[in-house]
């Protein structure tokens, strides 16, 4: 059988796939372009996962990645949502320090802001009662208006149905198998050969580049989100979005409250670290050997303490026990009551990447380029935010 050709490639049907071929398609309109997924629809890892903030930037340094794309690519996302009819809620977020040591973290968020333009102010703690009624009496606030919530699945089944009027071909059920030689992979509906092929694979990128003969500096070492919901009795405590100041130990920004577009408030989430790369539940996800794999990553960062990864784990894994979650979210809203955070099925997973060869987490996003190819990897947060941006820089190096 003839194997299909066309001029472009997309591995992964994630946000980031879907807007690099609204880009392709923007600026080549005849170019043929497929998008290979393995699931069954679009979104269904941590797009269709994504809590539908829209992020304002202020946590990334100017020199990275994601301070060059997230603020402009939230603005773009929110601008589409509104065009398009999605729900949309300007509604803004504060970040909260609840101790003196925080303080010089507040100063760095407040120059990241400065120098990548993005609308941010400290509040006092009146301003924040009018804000956040509910929120701790901490030592500092920092307000940021600009944060949204949007509705992140409409989202992307519109740009999906925007691509298909486009001419673009999805082949879903169509797991990438391997690459045959240059310009051509096999899949699960045969082989197909390509002009390009852009890696937007998610927390599969790293083994798909590896394929290629790249990234192998690279190791997967997931963390799982898991949720807590407030109960329709404590949901009016939470506005919009109330985000603790980052502890500077450690990779990841900790518990927040976030009110969806849906009305719900959720809790968290932690960075409990996974033995799989789809592993929602207690083993739903896992098969042994990238078990294994994982393991031997994170018994060798926990040996090595590596990005103080022994705190990291023994902070998180306690979230396991409820009240140890409470205890976190209730730094941020001490009135929370342990009935008032109610079981939700809502669970995410970070693909975080892990550079052997530094010993750190790699905490930006990375592009790898070769001859006929373009490696999207550790599309962490704010991916999703970034997106409409983030598509363009990487269009920018192939075209």
């Amino acid at each position: 059988m003839t194997a299909k050709y066309f001029d472009y490639v997309i591995v992964g049907a994630g946000i980031v796939g879907l807007t690099v071929a609204s880009e392709l398609k923007r600026r080549q309109p005849a170019a043929s372009v497929a998008i290979l997924e393995k699931e069954t629809a679009p979104g269904m890892h941590a797009s269709g996962r994504n809590s539908g903030v829209m992020h304002c930037g202020i946590y990334y340094g100017s020199e990275t990645l994601k301070a060059k794309v997230c603020a402009d690519g939230a603005r773009r996302m929110i601008e589409f949502a509104e065009v398009e009819g999605i729900a949309v809620n300007r509604c803004g977020k504060v970040i909260l320090a609840t101790s003196e040591e925080q303080l010089p973290t507040v100063e760095k968020l407040l120059r990241n802001a400065q120098e990548n333009q993005i609308e941010a102010e400290r509040i006092d703690m009146h301003q924040l009662n009018e804000i956040e009624p509910y929120a701790a009496h901490g030592v500092a606030a920092i307000y940021c208006p600009s944060t949204a919530v949007i509705d992140s699945a409409a989202i992307v089944q519109r740009i999906r149905e925007k691509l298909i009027n486009q001419g673009v071909q999805f082949f879903f059920d169509c797991a990438f198998q391997g690459r045959e030689k240059s310009r051509n992979i096999k899949t699960a509906h045969g082989d197909i050969v390509y002009g390009f092929l852009i890696n937007c694979a998610g927390a599969y990128a790293d083994a798909i580049a590896k394929s290629f003969g790249i990234g192998d500096e690279y190791a997967l070492v997931p963390f799982k989100g898991i949720y807590w919901k407030l109960s329709q009795a404590a949901n009016h405590k939470v506005r919009a979005n109330i985000y603790p100041v980052p502890d500077v130990s450690m990779p990841f920004l900790g518990v927040h409250l976030t009110r969806v577009i849906s009305g719900d408030v959720y809790v968290g989430p932690t960075a409990i670290p996974a033995f799989g790369r789809e592993n929602y539940g207690l083993i739903q996800g896992m098969n042994l050997a990238e078990s294994l794999e994982i393991g031997y990553q994170l018994v060798g960062m926990y040996l090595r303490n590596e990005n103080n990864f022994r705190k990291l784990a023994h902070v998180e894994m306690g979230k396991y026990n409820k009240k140890n979650f409470l205890a976190a979210a209730q730094k941020l809203m001490p009135s929370l009551k342990e009935a008032d955070m109610v079981p939700t099925p809502k669970v995410g997973i970070r693909p975080q990447l892990v550079n052997t060869r530094t010993r750190k987490l790699e905490m930006d996003y990375i592009l790898v380029i070769t001859d006929d190819s373009l490696h999207v990897m550790n599309a962490i947060s704010p991916a999703f935010t970034s997106s409409l941006a983030f598509a363009e820089l990487i269009v920018d190096k192939i075209c």
